[in-house]
C-alpha cells in the first residue's frame, strides 16, 4: 500500500499536524555584519520593523539594528527552535539568556507564559553570515498549559546522528532532536512537554541524503500523523512520485516508505506525534482550550507582563566577543 497520503508545496509558516501547531523556516543569507553585529548593507528602503520579503536574499523580520525578533510573549506551548547555521541571541523574562546556533537546539516549555527575544547577532565582519533556522510550535495539553515555564539547551554536540549505508555505500544521516531511530535515542525532552511520554511517539529528525542515497523511513503507530518537509536540495524519488525541494509529504505512519535521492545533497525535516485531541484557540503567541482562556491569559499580560523585562533593551545581544553559552533561571551557566 502507499505511504503517501498528499504531496504539496510549503507554505509560510509550514502547515502541521496535532500536537504541532506550526512550524517556522528562516533561511537568510545575511551579508558581512558591522560593528553593532547588524547587517553591514545599507537598510534604506526596508519596512524595518516588518521586514517579512520572501523575495529578498535576507530580512530583518521585527528587529531595526539586528536581525530578529525582540521582545514578546508566547504561553501555553512549547518552542523547539534549531539552528542549523549562524546564531541566535536568546533573552527572557526569567533572566535567563543564550548565544547558540550552528546545530545546537533551544526547547522552551512557555507554560503559563514568558517573555523572550530571539535576535540574530552577525558576528562575521569579513565574511557572509549564511543563517538557518526551523521553528516548531509543539502544543501542551490541557494538564500542562499552566506550568511553569521551563528553559532547555541541548548542545549540537550532544545530539546524536546516526549514519546509515544503502547497498551502493550511499550515506544518509539522521539527527534524533526528538524521539529514536532504531536503538539511537534523542536527548530527553522537557519534563512536562508532550514529548516526553514515549507513548506520544514524538519525533524530530533532520534528514540528510547524500546524492543517489536510498533511505527507508520505518513505519510507525497508526495512530501516529506524520509529516517530511524537503526543504533543500534538487529532487527526491518516493513510490511513483518526483518531489520537488519546497515540498511536504505527508505519510501513512503504518507503512514503511523508500526515498530515494537525486544528484544533490537532499535535507530533509521529519515531524511526528501522536495528536493531543484538545480544543485549541490561538491568538497570536497565546495558545489555550477556549476563548475564556485567550481573553484571561491576555488580560495576564497586560497586568503583569509574565514578570517583566529584565533586559535594557528588548532587543538586547550579547558581547561580540562571547562564544556559545547559556545561563539558566537559577543561575548557573555553560559556556561553549
Amino acid at each position: 500500500m502507499s505511504a503517501i497520503l498528499k504531496i504539496k508545496s510549503l507554505t509560510f509558516p509550514w502547515q502541521t499536524d496535532d500536537p504541532f501547531l506550526f512550524c517556522a523556516y528562516h533561511r537568510d543569507e545575511y551579508p558581512e555584519g558591522n560593528s553593532e553585529m547588524g547587517p553591514k548593507e545599507s537598510l534604506q528602503g526596508r519596512p524595518l520593523g516588518q521586514d517579512f520579503n520572501p523575495n529578498q536574499k535576507w530580512r530583518m523580520y521585527h528587529g531595526t539594528k539586528v536581525p530578529g525578533f525582540p521582545a514578546h510573549p508566547h504561553l501555553g506551548f512549547e518552542t523547539v527552535t534549531i539552528v542549523e547555521e549562524g546564531l541566535v541571541d536568546h533573552s527572557d523574562s526569567l533572566g535567563a539568556a543564550a548565544r547558540f546556533g550552528n546545530g545546537d537546539v533551544q526547547w522552551i516549555t512557555t507554560g503559563r507564559g514568558l517573555q523572550h527575544s530571539e535576535m540574530f547577532p552577525l558576528l562575521q565582519q569579513e565574511k557572509d553570515n549564511p543563517f538557518l533556522l526551523f521553528q516548531i510550535w509543539l502544543n501542551l495539553p490541557r494538564k500542562s498549559k499552566k506550568v511553569n515555564p521551563y528553559f532547555k539547551m541541548i548542545w549540537n554536540e550532544d545530539i546524536p546522528v546516526k549514519e546509515v549505508m544503502d547497498k551502493q555505500g550511499n550515506a544518509s544521516k539522521i539527527k534524533i532532536i526528538a524521539g529514536n531511530y532504531e536503538d539511537t535515542i534523542a536527548p530527553s525532552p522537557n519534563p512536562d512537554s508532550w514529548a516526553a511520554d514515549q507513548s506520544n511517539d514524538v519525533a524530530i529528525w533532520i534528514i540528510t541524503l547524500s546524492p543517489e542515497a536510498k533511505f527507508i523511513l520505518p513505519k510507525t503507530d497508526k495512530d501516529t500523523k506524520r509529516s517530511l518537509y524537503f526543504y533543500k536540495g534538487s529532487e527526491v524519488y518516493a513510490e511513483d512520485f518526483t518531489i520537488p525541494e519546497n515540498h511536504q509529504i505527508l505519510l501513512k505512519p503504518e507503512e514503511d516508505l523508500l526515498l530515494k535521492n537525486g544528484n544533490e545533497t537532499a535535507y530533509l525535516l521529519l515531524l511526528q506525534g501522536k495528536p493531543i485531541n484538545e480544543p485549541v484557540v490561538q491568538q497570536g503567541p497565546f495558545v489555550t482550550n477556549s476563548v475564556g482562556e485567550i481573553k484571561q491569559a491576555i488580560m495576564d499580560f497586560q497586568q503583569n507582563e509574565f514578570g517583566g523585562w529584565p533586559w535594557s533593551s528588548y532587543d538586547n545581544v550579547h558581547s561580540k566577543d562571547v562564544g556559545r553559552f547559556a545561563i539558566f533561571p537559577d543561575g548557573s551557566e555553560v559556556f561553549k
